[in-house]
């Protein structure tokens, strides 16, 4: 059986109480959110601080609400059940209630928060062990060691960027909000992350991530999000896929985007999503599905999983183009066959 290390908790009611204990106690304190990732990596001695944090006494932290110019203001404590089950969640960002409705089983979803999954560590199957089934391998670059059991002769950490919520906040343009040492300061999602897996974060340890907030959308916003994985719950996703398209009176792409999670150290936007699509008219004909095709080609040439989490590399690219069809599908209320063909087996849902 694996045991919690012994270690303080700490109880704040505040953000500025907070603060001062993380900036008291330094490397040996941790944020604690509700704990279904931290707490199996403490039990793993991935992390052994002296002081946990925790934040659920701090109320501000907690609530959706509808701030100043339509944007959306989701509390960085607010738990994944909660965000998934909000109406307004569901209709102005649906690709978020979709991901964060899928993440772990419905225990964790009722304790995990939005902000834990934004601020995820990054995951790899060399990594996510006991110490002693690390130390008998031999210690990897992102804990311990010096060398890199997925890349031969790699000098940065390979590591997935496994949240779900993270590729979904992107497609809106989701920005973070943050309290640290140095004050408060507004960050654009799209900018929070490295290449290196060891951090995968432009933030520091002891910041504080406080909201989470999503600027006002058009009214003919769609968005979605598909989540390939071994089982159908639990299991951290082998690939996540995140698509918006916003439509014009006409109905019309007027902007798509695309964004993928669990690949590499950070999420990876696709560009092309957006350059292809816009001005196409989604509908069930050859015309369309080929536009899909194309983006979904272009998602495939830019992914090149490595094999830093279980599942077969290849089998995980190969099923890059059947998401992204699958995706931007369900995004516009558009129905495929079991293949993700997007020609003519694509019709509309009655």
């Amino acid at each position: 059986m694996l045991r919690l290390p012994p270690f303080e908790l700490a109880t704040p009611s505040s953000i500025e109480q907070a603060l001062e204990l993380l900036e008291r106690h330094g490397e040996r304190a941790m944020i604690l959110g509700g704990g279904t990732d931290l707490l199996p990596n403490m039990k793993h001695e991935l992390f052994t601080p002296n002081v946990v944090v925790s934040l659920a006494g701090i109320k501000e932290l907690n609530g959706i609400r509808v701030g100043a110019e339509g944007t959306l203001e989701i509390g960085a404590m607010t738990t994944l059940e909660e965000v998934a089950g909000n109406p307004r969640v569901r209709e102005r960002a649906p690709a978020l209630a979709q991901a964060t409705a899928v993440v772990a089983g419905p225990q964790h979803r009722e304790m995990a928060t939005i902000g834990g999954n934004v601020m995820l560590d990054t995951r790899c199957r060399w990594y996510n062990q006991s110490y002693f089934w690390r130390s008998a391998l031999g210690f990897c670059l992102k804990k311990d060691g010096e060398v890199c059991h997925v890349v031969r002769g790699g000098r940065n950490c390979v590591a997935a960027a496994s949240n779900d919520s993270a590729p979904a906040l992107m497609t809106v343009g989701a920005r973070l909000h943050l309290r640290g040492p140095g004050g408060a300061r507004e960050l654009a999602l799209d900018d929070l992350w490295t290449a290196d897996g060891t951090w995968n974060k432009r933030s520091a340890r002891n910041e504080l991530l406080v909201s989470i907030t999503i600027p006002a959308g058009p009214a003919g916003h769609r968005g979605a999000y598909l989540k390939l994985r071994q089982r159908g719950s639990i299991d951290f996703p082998l690939l996540g896929v995140a698509v918006r398209v916003d439509l014009d009176e006409q109905g019309d792409v007027l902007d798509a985007d695309l964004v993928l999670g669990a690949l590499q150290a950070r999420p990876l936007r696709v560009k092309a999503a957006a350059k292809l699509l816009r001005g196409t008219h989604p509908d069930p004909s050859p015309s369309f599905a080929g536009a899909l095709d194309t983006v979904a080609e272009a998602a495939r040439r830019r992914c090149k999983p490595v094999a830093n989490i279980p599942g077969d590399a290849d089998y995980r690219r190969a099923m890059v183009p059947v998401y992204v069809r699958r995706a931007f599908a369900r995004a516009l209320d558009l129905e495929q066959d079991g293949s993700g063909a997007t020609n003519s087996s694509v019709r509309r849902r009655a």
